[in-house]
């Protein structure tokens, strides 16, 4: 009964040893995604002629021949696993005080923006995600 007793006691110990050091195993990767809207928005009288985005996985669009002050994209659905969005927009305005502002809204929410003034203009706006 003795040699029983030790052997079910060090079965119980080796089995809990064995329970507790294994780690659950944290997967950090993101699930799901993000909805994402690029803005370009200018004062009176600026022309809007370019626009260019990129969702860090590699993934980016441009936009040519644009016209008018404001533009605004689709709707875009950006995995989870994209750590970082950028956007940028170029145009041209009729007076030094003349303001471009490009915008990233993510979720409803506008979480950045970049400005440029001038008659060249050209802004842009980064938003990391982490």
């Amino acid at each position: 009964m003795n040699k029983m007793t030790k052997f079910l006691s060090m079965a119980l110990i080796l089995s809990l040893t064995v329970l507790f050091s294994c780690k659950k195993d944290d997967n950090d990767a993101p699930s799901g995604s993000h909805k994402v809207v690029f803005k370009a928005i200018g004062s009176s009288g600026v022309g809007i002629s370019t626009a260019v985005y990129t969702d860090g996985t590699g993934k980016n669009e441009s936009f040519t021949s644009l016209t008018g002050s404001t533009w605004t994209s689709a709707e875009y659905t950006i995995p989870a696993s994209a750590m970082v969005v950028s956007f940028g927009a170029n145009g041209v305005g009729p007076e030094a005080s003349s303001t471009l502002v490009s915008e990233i809204w993510v979720d409803g929410v506008k979480k950045a923006e970049g400005k440029s003034t001038g008659t060249v203009l050209s802004s842009s706006a980064t938003y990391s995600f982490k």
